[in-house]
């Protein structure tokens, strides 16, 4: 049986049938399988919008040939399988945590993983507790429990990474075979969404049980006694827990975790992050700015990722979550910060994005602060926004008062549970943040007519870590560490499911090299 590939433009509601019809008008077949390699929207112009399909038909009618363009079949990510008995401890059951416990456990390690916080499903009801009565939970919240902090949210499966290709197949293959649906496999910008991501982290844990790993909730990792370069052991809040290899994937939220880091020698720098807002409009008016319509039948809804250069620091948006909600998103008490979600469906009447400026560590301190300095200096801001309200409703500001640089006190209708508190944002940043995000939004609306319609809510601080592990480039070892290694967002080197997945597996393929 042949095969080739296929480029064809359809309408936004169409139906397997008109993919069958163009496959047979530009194949000139009549009997064929076929299967989507890519899909993506093209909404370039208003009064076209489409898909853009890739297909790969196979039929006894054509004839193979190697056809410029066709898609190479992309190499396998191989777990290999090793004689050992080592023992490896990893923190953390987000998407680093997990897929580097499930690589290690397969290939024959006999694998601990410890997550401070409780089972995704009692996380969720905890989650709840919080949005309906402001009933905060210590480690079971929106930043921590079983999936990360990304199985609250849209669940965007993108990456700007070139060099992750086997990985980013492996990582998408293994969430389809935990639930998620398969179209992930072709679209252009795949998600999940938070309400499919609770079941495939719990089928995720399943399988890595099935496979023989032991997982153990509430269990904070506390310390690491001793000064020598090989850890023995670690202490937890279930007591000592003893290991050959240790990963840390504990998240870009541990604040405590990197603090005691840092003093038992673990080499931290300050680096690059973002602070803003949370954007938020009417889902209605976000698709008529993107496709000059309320809706679109065949799309769920639409999206935006922006970019503006007109003030001192760099301005864009950042994990835009289409159809969903605002959320609180502290990892402590006495912290206000707020995230984004959505659900699979992308159906609810609100849109919304971080809106962010990049901050080089120079702003916060003259000479570069230290990683330390950087966390103090974070959790400081976090804690203003908490005094702000006296608690979890969000400080917020109509996009047309923050361009004023007043508050009238008016605010829209939004998605955030906890309520809303109209504040003068403009006090709450630093002013060289403030006034880049204000250019930043002035150059925005000047491009997307009518995108003063919205609000900016809370505070926006953990786009990516203010801080960065040093570790050796080929090995993954921790600098001055031989058996430890921290990797996915606690590591400030990734950021995102799919890059912090796939630093998981990097991680985990550099431990078991060093065990052949």
């Amino acid at each position: 049986m042949g095969r080739t590939e296929l480029d064809i433009k359809v309408s936004c509601n169409y139906k397997g049938t008109d993919l069958e019809t163009q496959i047979r008008k530009n194949l000139h077949i009549k009997v064929f399988e076929y299967t989507i390699l890519k899909k993506s929207l093209d909404s370039r112009r208003k009064d076209r919008i489409h898909w853009q399909i890739r297909l790969r038909v196979h039929s006894n009618e054509i004839r193979e040939t190697k056809r410029k363009g066709n898609s190479p079949s992309p190499d396998r990510f191989i777990i290999p399988r090793i004689n050992t008995k080592s023992r490896v401890i990893i923190a953390g059951t987000g998407p680093a945590g997990i897929f580097s416990a499930l690589y290690l456990q397969k290939a024959g390690f006999m694998v601990t993983l410890l997550e401070r916080g409780r089972d995704v499903r009692q996380r969720a009801k905890d989650i709840e507790k919080l949005e309906n009565s402001s009933e905060f939970t210590e480690n079971s919240n929106y930043s921590f429990g079983e999936g990360g902090a990304g199985t609250f949210s849209d669940g965007k499966l993108t990456s700007r990474s070139k060099h992750i290709k086997k990985e980013r197949q492996y990582i998408l293959e293994e969430f389809v075979k935990n639930g998620a649906p398969e179209e992930i496999l072709y679209l252009a910008h795949p998600h999940i969404g938070s309400d499919r991501l609770v079941p495939i982290a719990e089928n995720m844990r399943i399988d890595f049980q099935n496979h023989g790993g032991q997982i153990l909730f509430d269990c904070t990792l506390e310390d690491i006694p001793g000064t020598s370069r090989k850890i023995g052991s670690i202490q937890t809040s279930q007591g000592e827990i003893q290991g050959d290899y240790f990963i840390l994937a504990t998240g870009h939220s541990a604040l405590d975790t990197f603090r005691m880091l840092i003093h038992r020698g673990v080499f931290y720098k300050a680096k690059n992050f973002a602070l803003g807002f949370r954007m938020e409009h009417s889902q209605e008016q976000i698709n008529r700015i993107q496709w000059g319509s309320p809706s679109l039948e065949g799309v769920k809804a639409a999206e935006y990722r922006l970019t503006s250069a007109a003030g001192t620091l760099p301005v864009y948006s950042f994990c835009m979550c289409p159809g969903g909600k605002v959320v609180p998103a502290a990892a402590f008490k006495g912290s206000n910060i707020v995230n984004g979600m959505s659900f699979y469906n992308r159906n609810g009447p609100f849109a919304n994005a971080a809106l962010v400026a990049g901050i080089p560590p120079g702003l916060i301190k003259e000479n570069e602060p230290s990683a330390l300095e950087s966390l103090d200096w974070l959790e400081s801001l976090e804690h203003s926004f908490f005094e702000e309200t006296r608690g979890y409703r969000a400080p917020a500001m109509t996009i047309k008062d923050f361009l004023s640089s007043f508050s009238t006190g008016t605010l829209l209708p939004s998605s955030y549970e906890p309520g809303l508190m109209a504040s003068d944002l403009t006090r709450l940043l630093p002013e060289g943040v403030i006034t880049s995000l204000q250019e930043g939004l002035r150059d925005i609306c000047r491009r997307l007519p009518g995108w003063d319609e919205g609000q900016l809510i809370g505070l926006e601080s953990k786009t990516s870590s203010p801080i960065q592990v040093l570790r050796d480039r080929d090995s993954g070892l921790t600098e001055g560490f031989d058996n430890l290694f921290v990797c996915g967002e606690a590591s400030g080197w990734s950021g995102g499911i799919i890059s912090s997945a796939s630093d998981g597996l990097k991680t985990a393929r550099a431990l078991a090299q060093n065990c052949q």
